[in-house]
């Protein structure tokens, strides 16, 4: 489970981050990540938060991909910049992928995005 300190809840945050970021796809999942603007404090917590529509399945579908995509990302909170904010959408291959594809795939958009934007 993500600290809550750690979740991108308001709609006007995603839709800022999901604008003004820098995105990239891979098999199923887009990741979005959007900078802090201005220098913020070492210790500011980056927010994560997540997409996962009707498209990838019933509610018991998306709640599960959203689920294991939590679980995958607590392991990147670390890696991302102080203060930045990333959107995880999750694409209709997400609902039978396995839990080792979707990490290797968030692993992959979440490296490049990180070494691409320094």
């Amino acid at each position: 489970m993500l600290p809550a300190a750690a979740r991108l809840r308001r709609r006007d945050d995603f839709r800022t981050t999901l604008r003004g970021g820098r995105r990239t796809a891979r098999g199923c999942v887009v990741v979005t990540l959007l900078r802090a603007p201005a220098p913020v404090a070492p210790d500011a917590p980056a927010l994560v938060g997540f997409a996962v529509s009707r498209t990838v399945g019933g509610a018991v579908t998306r709640n599960q991909v959203a689920r294991r995509l939590r679980h995958l990302v607590r392991g990147h909170l670390t890696d991302l910049p102080p203060g930045s904010r990333v959107v995880v959408r999750a694409l209709p291959a997400a609902a039978t992928a396995s839990s080792a594809t979707l990490g290797r795939e968030l692993d992959s958009a979440l490296g490049k995005l990180l070494r691409d934007d320094r």
